[in-house]
C-alpha cells in the first residue's frame, strides 16, 4: 500500500495564550477528499494555513509525501526553515481562499501564468498553454482577457482554482471557497471541484456545504475547540454521530 500523502502529527498552534490547534493528528491518503467541518473558531482554517505554511505551528510535524515541512531540528531545538525552503515546501500545496485574491491589474490569463513564469520559470509559451488548459477546464477560457473586476464572483473563484492547480501541487486546500459567493454562483464552483475529485486529485476542503461534503468526501473530520473530535466516512459521521456536539452541529446545519 502506498504511503499517505499527508501526515499531521500532534500539531499545536497558539495565538497568544489561545490554543487554536491542540494536538491535531490526521492521515490523508492519495486521492482522498477530506472535508473539514465545524463551527466558527474550531481551528479549521488555521489547520489549512499551517499545512500551507502561511502560519507557524508551535509543536508537532506535518509531512507531505514523506517529507517534514516547515521546520528542522538543530541542536535539539525546533527551527523554522529558511524562506527559500519554505517556498519549496509551500509549492507542494495549492490553496484557494474564501476571497479570490486575484491581482486586479492582471487579466485572468496573466493571473494564472504569473506563478508559472516567476516560480516554475517556464517559458511564456508553455506557461500560456498550461494556463489556457486550466482556464478551459474550469469553464472561463472565454474570459481569459478579462480583468477580475469584469468577472462575476463565481468566475473569479474559478480563475483562482485554475491558478492554484496550474502549479501542479500534490495537495489542494480549499478554504470555504463558496462563502463569499451569491447563492446562485455556489454550484458553478462546487461543480468544478467535483470534476477535480473525479480526476483523483487529493484535497482538503473546509466547507459549510454539508450536502456537498456528504456527496464528494472519502472522509469527513469534525473539528471542535482545536481538535479533531470525530472523523470517518461521510455516511457514518453524518448518520451516526458519536457526540452530542456533532449531533447538534449537524442538526443546525443546512443539509
Amino acid at each position: 500500500m502506498a504511503d499517505p500523502l499527508l501526515v499531521i502529527e500532534n500539531v499545536h498552534k497558539k495565538f497568544g495564550e489561545l490554543d487554536v490547534l491542540s494536538g491535531v493528528d490526521l492521515i490523508v491518503d492519495r486521492s482522498d477528499v477530506v472535508s473539514i467541518i465545524g463551527s466558527s473558531g474550531s481551528g479549521k482554517t488555521t489547520l489549512l494555513r499551517c499545512i500551507n505554511l502561511l502560519e507557524d505551528f508551535h509543536e508537532g510535524r506535518i509531512l507531505i509525501d514523506g517529507e517534514p515541512i516547515g521546520y528542522m531540528l538543530k541542536n535539539g531545538k525546533r527551527q523554522r526553515l529558511p524562506k527559500s525552503l519554505i517556498a519549496q515546501h509551500r509549492a507542494l500545496t495549492g490553496m484557494v481562499f474564501q476571497t479570490f485574491n486575484l491581482f486586479p491589474h492582471l487579466t485572468a490569463l496573466k493571473n494564472v501564468t504569473l506563478g508559472l513564469l516567476k516560480v516554475r520559470n517556464l517559458k511564456k509559451e508553455e506557461a500560456t498553454e498550461i494556463a489556457r488548459h486550466w482556464l478551459d477546464l474550469v469553464g472561463v477560457l472565454d474570459r481569459q482577457d478579462h480583468y477580475p473586476g469584469q468577472l462575476s464572483g463565481g468566475q473569479q473563484q474559478r480563475v483562482a482554482i485554475a491558478r492554484a492547480i496550474a502549479m501542479n501541487p500534490k495537495l489542494m486546500l480549499f478554504d470555504e471557497v463558496t462563502s463569499a459567493l451569491d447563492p446562485e454562483l455556489v454550484n458553478e464552483v462546487l461543480n468544478v471541484i467535483k470534476d477535480l475529485v473525479s480526476d483523483g486529485m487529493t484535497m482538503l476542503l473546509v466547507t459549510h456545504e454539508m450536502r456537498f461534503a456528504y456527496d464528494v468526501s472519502t472522509k469527513v473530520i469534525f473539528m471542535n475547540e482545536g481538535r479533531i473530535a470525530e472523523q470517518g466516512p461521510p455516511s457514518e459521521l453524518f448518520n451516526n454521530p458519536q457526540s452530542t456536539r456533532l449531533a447538534e452541529f449537524i442538526q443546525n446545519s443546512t443539509f
